[in-house]
């Protein structure tokens, strides 16, 4: 399971993967180009031509624009170019002078970033009324001058809701000179609003009916009591008030119909001043004001003489409700019911757009900054005024809804962890339903702000449910082919989460979610870190499915993937990408993806180097990814070829700094999707075993399990040895994580095959962790892998090498005898901890068919039906009957009863081996030997009845 959840994006990346590419795309006109299919499209009339060009965004009306002489005079129409939103798209100087032509009558314009501010002039969008922006961190106050000195037509500015901080009062002043025409000024974060910037707009902006300053440090509140013509006002988050100064001035505003304290320290006893001072107050916010909340009896009416206070502590559906003569009519959502009255009077249709607004801004504020005691407010009424913000008919306050409730349902986004109750009130109130419908909207800052939201809120498994019943995988398929890379990129993150439900995997497949997923990652390129990270993370939960991995290979999945693992540096991508082609890899008894993912260019290299990253999710993907490839012997010899096992020597001394272990942003982060339990596991770095011992269970599992695969080889298990793989593996198998003691004791298993490995181990002092697993782990498939590697390791190989009872020749002082005592008697034990000597004592003296069933039962250890022995390691146990040893035979006679164990994956595999080394001449001898311990005679027995049943089913198969 794999997700990912978003917050809000603190950050423009003004990167080059731009949709303005070219002036082709915007300027091109080719000669004229008829249909080729039976329909001149450029035959329709004019205006016929104007409404389809109506139906499509802008970066679209280029393009088509582009296609004919007709179409590009009729795509230049001013009614189609009234409003731009280049948020989403890198816009320079050069993209302004290519648009500029089409911009003579641009009414509206929303961009974001300072780049994009700087160009705005050259748009030459001299009739421009309403400039919105976002980002303006670094926006300056020559930047702004400008702007406005170019545009006097000016209307309306907004920038925020981020901090301006390098703008102050000049460029206020500058404003108020240039544009006179001004209704609306909202700017957030500016340092200080001074007396004469105040004073300036009052003095020239004789239009201005809205203001806002948001989050200021100061603000002069003397000299807002000029501003005779504001009829709405707004210091929400501002510091520094001095309120006696602001209660004498603000209550003789002429005008003044509604005020917004919220976020501020305003008390009852000021609010109660306003109220009574002003003649035309109506509606007073007080949101989240703690002194207020601390003081106001919670009885209160909403409603003071006709004028409405709206604050948390209050129902604050019921307070807008009272502005309405009708309000006895209106229940629950009122903004809904106001927005469907016939007969609504001007001025309360702007009281309640400015109330949108403004809570729209309030609650985004709050949801970002997610206070623990907002719980209550967020299930009591929250949610509701959320999904009542988004049916506005003010995009900017849709917008801003659509990313609070991205945003609040979030508890911890580093860990992708959601609170399930507020996203069950969302469902609850409609929410997925009216999310989806507003996903279909033309507009692109919408698409990708609900995206968002769908993909936040799907990490809830009842959620998910809703979206998929309710139509939203096609959806979210649909966006991810945006070529708004916003779009597509939060549409990527909503099928990402969806495809953690094994239910839904189908259905993104069949909605084409697959191929859009991949051909996301040959549209953008490698520096779009954000899609690219969905994008893969998505096809890695769909990897996971045996039938979806077919599909993702067949869309070109596996090249997709490979190239992001050679090509994109950020982490979280190659994290991704890895764990695909991991999963890709794991279906490798069902289709032949594994030979696939090998076989394609520089895939083994890639991953090899991703080994080496200093990011430990990478790494851990990247060891999981050749653990599954080196189930297929062509893999395992490329994995050697590309250096996999050079490179596990060369950083013994390599630690990790546990500070560098971080998981990536917005989706959730969790294991590869396929349980790996088979002695064919794949390869990795010695030197990453070394450097994992204290990191993550999942790292060290890979780790170990790499080694595993990679050892499987004899030639590949001797470097092992020779490079340094001994130490880290047998640190590993001292691990506290049950699935890190089995890989490592495979891992040890497979290397103590080789007598030199063998005698590495027990200088090292692998006999104790091994005695340790072997008789203490918690897992069985560790404790009898354990007990083979010991049995293994002593059954009179490594006498040639290092002969019993001395250490000459060797650079540790080991006593063998003593450590073989020890590893004897605990493979003894443990191999007696599954037999009863009753049923024993049975079975011995008659060979029940009962008492061998219950043996045979007690004994199984279902997981070793996974592994999957050679010729030579069958033919090593076989030797090990005739060994003089009990505890050999025994021990012998218990693994191959697991090896041929009727159910067994590769019984029948392990089966023909013994056949073909005459183990049953052997077997019945050990079964018959006077002198052979009882459970020795019985196992053998149990494997002899293996072997026959086995014979049989093969008859009958025949």
């Amino acid at each position: 399971m794999n997700r990912r959840v978003r917050q809000k994006v603190y950050q423009f990346k003004g990167k080059k993967e731009a949709i303005i590419r070219s002036n082709t795309e915007l300027d091109g006109g080719c000669s004229n180009s008829h249909a080729t299919y039976g329909v001149d499209w450029t035959t329709l009339p004019d205006d016929a031509a104007i409404q389809l060009f109506l139906c499509l965004n802008y970066r679209d009306r280029a393009n088509l624009s582009s296609t004919c002489r007709t179409y590009r005079q009729l795509g230049s129409s001013p009614c189609l170019w009234s409003s731009l939103d280049l948020r989403s798209r890198k816009f320079d100087i050069s993209a302004a002078k290519m648009l500029s032509s089409r911009c003579s009558n641009l009414q509206m314009l929303r961009f974001r970033g300072a780049e994009s501010a700087d160009a705005i002039i050259n748009l030459q969008a001299r009739c421009l009324r309403q400039i919105s922006g976002e980002f303006c961190l670094d926006i300056t106050d020559a930047s702004l001058s400008v702007i406005v000195a170019r545009h006097e037509m000016l209307e309306s500015l907004h920038l925020g809701p981020d901090a301006c901080q390098r703008i102050s009062s000049d460029a206020i002043k500058a404003i108020a000179n240039c544009c006179s025409k001004l209704k609306r000024l909202w700017l957030s974060g500016v340092r200080e609003v001074s007396e004469d910037a105040i004073n300036a707009l009052a003095n020239h902006c004789g239009h201005l009916v809205e203001v806002g300053f948001i989050e200021s440090e100061n603000v002069d509140e003397m000299a807002l009591g000029n501003l005779n013509s504001v009829r709405f006002l707004s210091i929400a988050g501002t510091r520094n008030l001095k309120w006696s100064s602001a209660t004498q001035v603000w209550g003789r505003l002429p005008n003044l119909v509604g005020l917004d304290v919220s976020r501020t320290d305003v008390s009852l006893s000021t609010v109660m001043r306003l109220l009574s001072t002003s003649r035309t107050l109506k509606v007073l916010l007080t949101l989240n004001c703690p002194v207020f909340e601390a003081e106001v009896d919670n009885s209160m009416m909403y409603n003071q003489k006709g004028k409405v206070i709206l604050s948390f502590s209050s129902e604050i559906f019921k307070g807008i409700a009272t502005l309405f003569a009708d309000s006895a009519e209106i229940d629950g959502d009122v903004s809904h019911c106001w927005r469907n009255l016939k007969n609504k009077n001007r001025l309360s249709d702007e009281i309640v757009n400015w109330i949108e607004w403004v809570l729209s801004h309030t609650l985004l504020r709050i949801a970002e900054n997610s206070p623990k005691e907002f719980d209550n407010f967020w299930l009591r009424q929250g949610a509701a005024l959320l999904l009542s913000l988004m049916q506005s008919t003010q995009e900017e306050v849709q917008e801003r809804a659509a990313t609070a409730i991205a945003t609040f349902v979030i508890i911890d986004d580093e860990n992708a962890t959601i609170d399930c109750r507020r996203a069950a009130a969302i469902l609850q109130h409609g929410g997925i339903r009216l999310l989806l419908d507003l996903a279909r909207s033309s507009r692109e800052g919408l698409q990708s702000e609900v995206a968002k939201a769908i993909a936040n809120l799907s990490v809830d498994s009842k959620v998910a449910k809703a979206v998929a019943e309710i139509g939203g995988i096609n959806i979210l398929a649909n966006l991810a082919r945006s070529m708004n890379r916003l779009v597509a990129e939060e549409a990527a993150g909503g099928l990402w989460n969806l495809s953690v439900g094994e239910e839904h995997k189908g259905a993104i497949a069949k909605a084409g979610g697959v191929k859009a997923l991949v051909d996301l990652i040959f549209k953008w390129p490698s520096s779009s870190d954000g899609v690219l990270e969905r994008a893969a993370g998505a096809l890695a939960n769909l990897a996971a499915d045996d039938k979806c991995s077919i599909e993702v290979a067949g869309a070109g999945g596996v090249h997709a993937l490979v190239m992001l693992t050679q090509s994109c540096k950020f982490e979280g991508v190659q994290e991704q990408a890895a764990r695909a082609l991991a999963n890709l890899a794991a279906h490798g008894d069902n289709n032949s993806n594994n030979a696939a993912v090998g076989l394609e260019v520089g895939a083994i290299q890639a991953l090899v180097q991703l080994t080496r990253s200093q990011h430990e999710g990478v790494r851990q993907e990247a060891a999981g990814a050749l653990w599954n490839l080196s189930f297929d012997d062509k893999n395992r010899e490329a994995i050697a070829t590309a250096g996999g096992v050079e490179a596990l020597g060369l950083d013994s001394g390599k630690t990790i700094d546990s500070a560098r272990i971080c998981s990536s942003l917005y989706y959730l982060k969790a294991t590869s999707a396929v349980a790996r339990k088979s002695k064919v596991a794949t390869s990795d770095k010695v030197s990453l075993a070394q450097s994992c011992s204290g990191s993550s269970q999942g790292l060290q599992e890979r780790a170990a399990g790499a080694l595993w695969g990679l050892s499987v080889s004899e030639v590949n298990s001797i470097a092992i040895g020779r490079e340094g793989g001994v130490p880290p593996l047998i640190a590993l198998a001292r691990s506290v994580v049950e699935d890190v003691h089995e890989t490592a004791a495979g891992a040890l298993w497979n290397l103590a095959f080789n007598p030199s490995n063998a005698l590495r181990i027990v200088e090292d002092g692998g006999v104790p962790a091994l005695v340790h697993l072997c008789s203490s782990s918690v897992s069985k498939m560790a404790r009898f892998m354990a007990a083979l590697a010991l049995a293994y390791m002593f059954d009179g190989r490594m006498d040639d090498t290092a002969p019993l009872g001395s250490s000459e020749g060797t650079s540790k002082s080991v006593n063998l005898n003593v450590v073989k005592r020890t590893a004897f008697k605990h493979i003894g034990d443990f191999v007696r901890s599954f037999s009863d000597q009753h049923t024993f004592a049975i079975a011995a003296t008659s060979a029940a068919p009962t008492a061998l069933a219950q043996i045979t039962e007690r004994a199984r250890i279902s997981e070793a039906g996974h592994l999957r022995c050679s010729g030579s390691e069958i033919g090593r146990f076989v030797t090990m009957l005739r060994n003089p040893s009990s505890v050999l035979k025994t021990c012998a006679a218990f693994a191959l009863l697991q090896f041929t164990m009727p159910g067994g994956r590769h019984a029948m595999h392990h089966t023909i081996l013994l056949q073909d080394v005459g183990a049953p001449r052997i077997l019945r001898g050990a079964a018959a030997a006077a002198l052979s311990p009882t459970e020795a005679k019985i196992f053998a027995k149990i494997v002899l009845r293996n072997l026959e049943h086995h014979h049989m089913e093969t008859s009958v198969q025949k």
